[in-house]
């Protein structure tokens, strides 16, 4: 077994989230009032990397639970550009585990003076983005030495699904979040889904998934990338099969990212078509079928973190330190 530090970081999630969703209660309930008063009629995601993906999983959570039209950010309108967007009756939400990038940082910038309220979901509390928004909502995921994030997007993801609970004021998903820290437990606990031996000699993968699922997909392309040196890539399974299914042809080996919600019976639908292609397909499900649909994306994503540290390693790969990157990027 792996004892890599992304494991053991992976490993910490349920705990970390538990504490998280209890600290923060009386402040998401605080911001999910503000944000009924001042009622968006539109939400700007940023974010770069990781953050981008917690972002994608944002725009559909908050598109279907709260009507909101919601659109990731491109930074560098304002950081390159220096261009100012109009944003009034917007809301904004920045990621960052730093909240330390110059590009973020411009952007954030802009977002505030152009009118728009800000929220920053940040790992760092003494980012200098504290300094720039409206309100931050902490990660307290502690600190993460590997890398290869994990126990942070986790916890950005479950910070998401509290905050959108609480603004929309749906019981069911606030009542349910208190089960994820044990559904987390369990899918650890689980065997293993994503091996060595299943993905020994691939160099190349695409990862298909649905709705919330495809911000999970995405990050779990950019992990085979930057630990296993994998060149994946993520699609929308519907996406896929309007020209990228041709290179099935070619013995493309496909990473199911299945989750149990509303999109399932449609992207299973579309699993079934490239598996008749001839697809080389791997599979990665949630153990806990039971569990509300808008979390079971987190509990994939649980198994793939412990299970691609490993693979990683079986590649000869050390994901804690993935060749060229470092832990926190600047970009402007």
């Amino acid at each position: 077994m792996s004892q890599t530090i992304m494991e053991k970081e992976a490993k910490q999630a349920p705990e970390i989230i538990k504490a998280q969703l209890l600290a923060n209660k009386e402040l998401v309930q605080k911001i999910g009032a503000t944000l009924r008063d001042v009622d968006p009629k539109m939400v700007m995601m940023i974010g770069r990397g990781s953050s981008d993906h917690a972002g994608v999983f944002a725009k559909y959570l908050i598109e279907i639970e709260a009507g909101i039209p919601t659109f990731a950010a491109a930074p560098s309108v304002s950081s390159v550009y220096g261009k100012q967007l109009k944003l009034s009756q917007a809301l904004v939400i920045v990621i960052s585990q730093s909240g330390r990038s110059p590009d973020i940082i411009a952007q954030a910038e802009m977002a505030k003076k152009a009118g728009a309220y800000c929220i920053a979901l940040v790992n760092d509390e003494s980012s200098p983005l504290k300094d720039i928004v409206d309100q931050i909502l902490p990660l307290k995921a502690g600190a993460e030495v590997s890398v290869a994030a994990t126990k942070s997007y986790l916890a950005t993801l479950s910070a998401l699904l509290q905050l959108t609970a609480y603004w929309t004021e749906n019981k069911t998903l606030i009542e349910a979040l208190n089960t994820l820290p044990s559904a987390l437990q369990a899918i650890i606990d689980s065997e293993s889904q994503l091996t060595a031996k299943a993905i020994d000699g691939v160099k190349n993968m695409v990862v298909l998934a649905r709705g919330l699922g495809f911000g999970v997909a995405k990050e779990m392309a950019l992990k085979l990338k930057e630990v296993t040196s994998i060149h994946a890539e993520a699609f929308s399974s519907a996406e896929f099969l309007h020209g990228p299914v041709t290179l099935v042809e070619q013995g493309l080996a496909i990473l199911n990212c299945a989750v149990e919600d509303e999109s399932a019976p449609s992207h299973q639908a579309q699993i079934d078509e490239v598996e008749q292609r001839g697809a080389t397909l791997m599979h990665l499900r949630q153990t806990d079928k039971e569990v509300h649909p808008r979390l079971a994306p987190l509990l994939v994503l649980q198994r793939f973190y412990i299970d691609v540290a490993a693979v990683a390693v079986s590649r000869g790969f050390n994901p804690d330190e993935p060749k060229g990157l470092k832990k926190v990027t600047r970009t402007l």
